[in-house]
């Protein structure tokens, strides 16, 4: 079964798989803009003037900007035909599973901003006032917006069939996770001591645990 693409006055002849192909881009692209939605709405009015603790090295910023290059190549994959030299074949339903699994990404980096409120920052940071938050999803694990990545990461993959725009917010994120995580683990210690060693106890670091330790 073909379709037909409108080309100004050509009538261009598209294959099941190409007009599915366009489908999944239209879509993962508007879930993209309502994840980048989200995040923009509680970015918004943060200072570092703010901030009591600041901890940023020049090597998270390189990989903090190496995320941000991982989440715009599908756009460009999108919008072009420059990277379809890498493409390859799935199942549609594998597609349309990682639409859904999209879409529990964002809830869940809506979720975790909401349940963070203020106490959320753009490095690793505490304010003056930080509190530990121990409630919402982060009653059952201590990054969930982390999570929420790993997840929109695997959805990708999972709905932009291509070598390059599939898989490259997952390369770039894992090295910046793994550092982040450990440094910011590290300074939550540090200000919250035996409180937040009892919180670890309890949670898991990126999905719940399956069996509490809390006695």
């Amino acid at each position: 079964m073909d379709a037909e693409l409108i080309i100004g006055r050509f009538m261009v002849p598209l294959t099941t798989s190409q007009m599915f192909s366009s489908i999944f881009k239209i879509i993962y692209f508007i879930e993209f803009l309502l994840a980048t939605t989200v995040r923009k709405i509680y970015t918004s009015g943060k200072k570092s003037s703010d901030l009591k603790i600041q901890k940023k090295s020049t090597l998270e910023l390189i990989f903090l900007a190496l995320n941000g290059i991982g989440m715009l190549i599908p756009i460009l994959y999108v919008f072009s035909t420059v990277l379809d030299f890498a493409n390859y074949s799935l199942p549609n339903w594998l597609a349309w599973m990682g639409i859904v699994l999209f879409a529990l990404a964002i809830w869940l980096l809506w979720r975790s901003h909401h349940d963070l409120g203020k106490n959320w920052t753009v490095t690793v940071a505490l304010h003056y006032d930080h509190e530990l938050i121990t409630v919402g999803v982060y009653k059952y694990m201590r990054h969930p917006m982390y999570s929420a990545h790993l997840l929109w990461a695997i959805a990708q993959i999972m709905i932009l069939h291509n070598w390059i725009a599939g898989y490259s917010f997952l390369i770039a994120q894992i090295p910046f996770y793994l550092i982040r995580i450990k440094n910011e683990e590290a300074m939550m210690i540090e200000q919250f001591g035996a409180a937040y060693k009892a919180y670890m106890e309890k949670t898991g670091r990126l999905f719940p645990k399956l069996i509490s330790q809390s006695g």
